[in-house]
């Protein structure tokens, strides 16, 4: 229920000077407010950077496009490494520009949370014949003027949170874009073996086939050789296949079609580093550089901050003031200025105080979730990366070394004929599943060193919680006006 005082005078200095010194505060207050020069996009590079090795750039005009274009075609002339296709990718993926416009909306959001609502004007006329009767007003929300200040520091931590979270988005995109190029170079390294051994078997194949054919060779060692080879023949074209589509999701995040498709992918995996890095104290590191932690944090700061503009405003968020002119026919001027306020009759405030109460708890408990998650998820990608270390260590020092000793003791044997070519082929058969386990335990080195770079910066890529804190938090300060 709103509630109306109105005040008339004739008094012509009231007339001329009336709410003129609100009027020019109001607007010097409101006008505070403006926008940035980079739009907060030069602390997203900067927290990229730090985290990733690489920084972005934001795609703004049609000479920043073409020299991104320029520079993508750069680096696709030589052979990607897991560098350079993150550079490509931080530079050329149009989802990562897509969600730098979420700058852009914070931002204004920020600005407008420091303008005060624009005054309003209202116009009436009663005629009666040769007589008329005008009354003019303008009205200025004075609950908005002096909330500003709260407002406009709410949406100022939220463009904070936001420019968090597209750095968040920006660092994930550079660990998606790791694991994708280490799985489309094992993936080919295991294409073009499989290839090999499958030129194997359909020498082995055809060999035994002469041989059984001049009574040499048995039909059940024939059907032997004859299976292989077209078991090694589904393994190749499933290989091909899965080299083709961990090629292809290379792609999609690096963004390119057409004639950028033709880059080249070295022939294999890189060689594992000489040692591991050590865990340390990485559960404290992993709190402090995690950004879905620090936008949890600031997260519960603004809904600290939202609750105290709720419980502010609870039994009043409506008050107008305004300066009010009236004419009549044959009678002097007359102003005076006009209060509307909202009465608390119906609805006290409670509703909306309790839900701001039970956003605050929700907001604690999820940073607190997140903090607890966030030790978890570090301890086990440090496990994994370990693990995969070892792992691929010992197929690099013992499983292979081993395998090459046996073949080279079984070629022994052939060249002095006490062995036949099939008992050759038999150990190069032998060999394709530790050769296959090698290139695998490689690449998951790999991918599990991203996952704890991952772990350490930005979290896991299933944990969805700081996305919501972001998005859907606090209770917003545009709610208020």
């Amino acid at each position: 229920m709103k509630w109306e005082v109105t005040r008339m005078r004739q008094n012509k200095k009231l007339r001329r000077y009336v709410g003129i010194p609100l009027m020019l505060s109001m607007l010097i207050l409101g006008g505070c407010a403006s926008f940035s020069q980079d739009g907060g996009f030069d602390s997203v590079s900067a927290l990229t950077k730090e985290r990733s090795g690489q920084s972005v750039q934001k795609i703004a005009s049609p000479d920043a496009e073409d020299a991104a274009r320029a520079k993508v075609r750069e680096l696709l002339a030589t052979p990607l490494t897991p560098d350079t296709a993150v550079q490509i990718a931080l530079l050329n993926n149009k989802g990562l520009q897509a969600s730098f416009a979420e700058l852009g909306i914070a931002e204004a959001d920020y600005v407008q949370a420091g303008r005060m609502r624009n005054p309003g004007f209202s116009f009436g006329r009663l005629g009666n014949g040769s007589d008329a009767e005008i009354d003019r007003s303008v009205m200025f929300d004075l609950i908005g003027l002096l909330t500003i200040p709260v407002r406009s520091g709410i949406e100022q931590r939220r463009f904070e949170q936001t420019k968090l979270q597209t750095a968040k988005e920006a660092i994930m995109l550079a660990g998606e874009t790791r694991r994708a190029y280490f799985n489309a170079v094992s993936a080919a390294q295991t294409a073009q073996y499989m290839q090999q051994v499958q030129q194997a078997a359909e020498a082995g194949a055809e060999l035994a086939q002469r041989m059984a054919r001049v009574g040499n060779w048995s039909k059940l060692d024939q059907a032997r050789e004859q299976a292989f080879y077209a078991d090694a023949t589904a393994q190749v074209a499933r290989a091909r296949h899965n080299a083709v589509a961990a090629r292809e999701k290379l792609n999609r995040l690096l963004g390119v079609w057409g004639s950028g498709l033709t880059y080249e992918l070295p022939d294999r995996l890189p060689d594992l580093p000489s040692s591991v890095v050590e865990a340390g104290n990485i559960e404290q590191k992993a709190l402090e550089q995690r950004l879905d932690v620090q936008i949890a944090k600031g997260d519960a700061v603004a809904t600290a901050r939202a609750l105290g503009l709720t419980k502010a405003t609870r039994f009043m968020n409506v008050l107008d003031v305004g300066y009010i002119n009236k004419s009549e026919a044959g009678m002097p001027r007359e102003n005076g200025y006009e209060i509307s306020l909202e009465l608390p009759i119906f609805d006290f405030g409670g509703a909306r105080t309790a839900k701001a109460e039970a956003i605050y708890m929700q907001s604690v408990n999820r940073t607190a979730d997140i903090a607890i998650r966030a030790r978890s998820e570090v301890r086990e990608a440090y496990s994994g990366y370990r693990t995969s270390y070892d792992i691929a260590k010992h197929y690099r020092d013992e499983v292979i070394p081993l395998r090459q000793k046996i073949s080279d003791e079984v070629m022994l044997r052939y060249n002095g004929m006490l062995v036949s070519v099939f008992e050759l082929l038999t150990d190069a058969r032998e060999q394709i599943s530790n050769v296959n386990a090698a290139i695998e335990a490689q690449r998951d080195f790999w991918i599990a060193e991203t996952d704890l770079q991952a772990a350490m910066n930005v979290g896991g890529a299933d944990n969805g919680s700081s996305m919501q804190v972001a998005s859907g938090g606090a209770p917003s300060a545009a709610a208020h006006d």
